[in-house]
């Protein structure tokens, strides 16, 4: 039985945040998913509002600090991404692009991403394919066919359901399972071909 990570990117601001739920119940549903199809599973969830200072001083300076620098290697390093963003002004929210626009460009090339949305109303649910799905498809990523929408009547009290959404979140969660359950993100080492110093230091010395 292999083990899977899974970074789950929420980039809700309140709390709570319908954001962070829908997160969550995704992230619970590929859990099952993967367990279905034999693998373990271990789920980081990165709250985007906690690193909200961390994101605007490196697309500043270019320089991340240890939380964001924690963040974008758990991201960079996962077997597969669920992210998570609130609608502001018909597109994702700026601390969600800020995020990924801090990540390298090829960092997530080949990694399944399930892509979901939360608003106000449904109107706003062609999102998912005219903002969010084209940024992953820059990145390179293998986005999931089916993205998750969450509109304010999805829910009902609490944090409980009143529509399909629990089937919508069911299938594309086993869309990303089977993606994952046949991935292994492999990294290049930068550090990989520098030579030790202790190293360059005996090669100068047998030239000499």
């Amino acid at each position: 039985m292999s083990t899977k990570r899974i970074a789950v990117v929420a980039a809700g601001l309140s709390q709570p945040s319908s954001t962070r739920l829908l997160a969550d119940r995704l992230a619970e549903a590929t859990t099952r998913s993967l367990a279905e199809l034999g693998d373990q599973v271990e789920v980081e969830v990165i709250e985007l509002r906690d690193l909200a200072h961390d994101i605007t001083d490196n697309l500043l300076t270019g320089f991340a600090g240890p939380a964001l620098q924690a963040a974008i290697d758990s991201v960079t390093s996962a077997d597969g991404v669920i992210a998570v963003t609130p609608v502001f002004t018909a597109s994702y929210s700026g601390l969600f692009k800020s995020f990924f626009d801090v990540i390298d460009k090829d960092s997530l090339a080949g990694t399944p991403v399930l892509i979901a949305a939360t608003a106000g109303t449904a109107r706003h649910s062609m999102v998912l394919d005219f903002a969010i799905r084209p940024l992953f498809a820059y990145l390179r990523a293998v986005v999931v066919p089916l993205g998750v929408f969450a509109a304010s009547e999805d829910w009902g009290s609490g944090d409980a359901t009143s529509t399909t959404l629990p089937d919508r979140v069911a299938r594309a969660a086993a869309q990303l399972a089977d993606l994952v359950s046949g991935h292994t993100t492999r990294r290049d080492d930068p550090f990989a071909a520098v030579v030790p110093f202790e190293e360059q230091l005996r090669r100068l010395s047998a030239d000499d």
